[in-house]
Parts: C-alpha cells; structure tokens; sequence
C-alpha cells in the first residue's frame, strides 16, 4: 500500500554515455547517481515511439503518459507541442487523475498557474485551454478539479513554480513579493505537499527547453535544477510515498540535436522500486503503474 508523487518533467530521455553531448554523463546528477549507485531506486527506459514513425512529441505523448492510450495512434502521428484539440476533451475527462478521484482518493496538482489565466479559462463555465493550459499536465488537473494552486498558494509554500524557482514569476509576471527559493527549497515544499495526498502530480518543462538549445551547458544547468530539486522532494517524503519521475520523449540528454528517439526516462526510488520499474516498458504503462498503487487505500 503506497503513495505516489509523480514528476514529469517534459524532453527528457535516455541517450548513449557520450560526454560530447549527454549531460547525464558529461556532469552526472549528484543525487540520481548517489540514489542508483546505492540501489535507492532504479533508472528505467521508456519506449515512447509507440510503434509509430517520426519523432516522438509532447503533446501525443503526455496523452499517453496520463491516460495509458496510444496517443500516437489515436491521433495518427506524434504531434506537439501542445496535445492536439481532438484529444484534450478525451484527456480532461479520463486520466490518471480522474481515475484516482474516482477511488475516493486524494488527489493533487502542485504547480501553481496564474489566477488571471485560470479565470478567463474557465469563462462561461466551460473550460478553454488557453496558452500553457493547452499542456498534458494542467489538462488532466483541470479534469480532476485540482487546476487550484496560484499565486497566493506559491507565496505561502504550498505549490510550485513549473520552472522550480519563483525566479519566472517574480520577472516576467511581476510578483516580485514572491520569495526566492532554491531548488532543494521548492523540492522541500514538494515533498510537503506529497505527504498530504495520494496522489501528488508535479510537472516541469523547463528540461525540454534547455534541450532545444542544443548547448550542453544548458543542458547540464536543467538537469543540476532537476536533480536538487528531487533531492529536495525525496529527502522529506513520508516512506510510503513512492516518487516516480517520467518523460514524454527525448531531448536533453542529446545536446547534438532536439527530439531523439531515445527511450524517454523513468526513475523510481521507493523501497519497492525494482518491483514497480518492472512493470514499466513504455509511456503508456505509467498510469496504470501508478493506480496500481493507490487502489488499495480505498
């Protein structure tokens, strides 16, 4: 009987050990590398070509990630970046999410979102995907009813920036009374959150835009954030809260190129991680991997 906290982080694959053009090996993660070292979790490849030609994308991709449906497929091709308009409906109503409310269970998105941008969304009481709401993540909270975390939630520590810091807030929104925070904080105030749900859902896209600079120290500088920002989460998760971090497609780990074919990344660190990263082959098993857990706290 567990909990989840699932991360997403958006571009993240794994690539060759080439330390030309992987940042996993060219500045390993201090905390990723300590935790496989020491068997604390388990590095996992998930296959997100789907059986389907061209690049893999985000927006057929975070469709299958959070439904368990070829998003590829239903859709005819990878798309993105955003999830196609004729699957958002589909995604909103049926995800990982929706599924664990359902179960009774409870249930939370810890990104916060612009109050502003959430008011004209959801205008005449349906829900527009406007801007970055058009995003796998903010999608299924939206469907769940936990799209609720804003800039109040932010300032007080009880939600998180999708960048991790508050550093894109407090410039480009103006909410300069938001406090600055680092990595291993906003991990920290993660990891809170987590321990007072069943299911905590946490997203992160900033990896796939250090990856379509195609500038490895960019890409070291993403995965550095990323990997504090774990460590921050793990070190103050409850033990029965399993932490499980997927991607949608590569990108980072090849600073050569943008979107690869690589296996997307999975990395599990619970004490029965080897148990649940063999039940994960692909994007499309995540969601299932994760209700597997909840369904016995009904």
């Amino acid at each position: 009987m567990s909990r989840v906290l699932l991360v997403f982080v958006d571009g993240v694959g794994i690539g060759p050990d080439d330390p030309a053009t992987n940042a996993f090996t060219a500045a390993p993660p201090p905390a990723i590398s300590s935790w496989l070292r020491d068997g604390r979790a388990s590095l996992v490849p998930l296959d997100a070509r789907l059986d389907t030609d061209g690049l893999p994308q985000s927006g057929t991709g975070q469709y299958s990630l959070f439904t368990g449906d070829n998003g590829a497929r239903k859709f005819g091709r990878h798309y993105g970046p955003w999830v196609p308009t004729a699957l958002r409906d589909p995604l909103r109503k049926d995800n990982v999410l929706t599924r664990a409310v359902e179960l009774g269970l409870r249930v939370t998105f810890a990104n916060a979102y612009p109050e502003e941008l959430i008011s004209a969304a959801q205008r005449d009481g349906a829900f527009h995907a406007l801007g970055p709401l058009r995003a796998g993540p903010p999608l299924v909270a939206a469907g769940a009813g936990v799209l609720t975390r804003h800039t109040d939630a932010l300032r007080a520590g009880d939600a998180i920036a999708s960048e991790i810091t508050n550093e894109g807030w407090r410039v480009h929104l103006q909410r300069h009374d938001l406090p600055a925070i680092t990595p291993a904080q906003a991990g920290a105030n993660l990891g809170r959150i987590a321990n007072a749900h069943d299911l905590t859902l946490f997203a992160h896209y900033s990896t796939d835009a250090a990856g379509h600079q195609q500038d490895l120290n960019a890409a070291i500088a993403a995965l550095h954030t990323l990997d504090a920002f774990l460590s921050g989460a793990l070190e103050n998760l409850a033990d029965d809260v399993v932490l499980l971090v997927v991607s949608d497609h590569g990108n980072l780990e090849d600073a050569s190129t943008g979107h690869t074919r690589n296996a997307a990344l999975g990395l599990v660190a619970s004490k029965d991680h080897e148990v649940i990263a063999s039940e994960l082959h692909a994007i499309t098993d995540v969601a299932e991997a994760v209700l597997l857990r909840l369904r016995d706290r009904r």
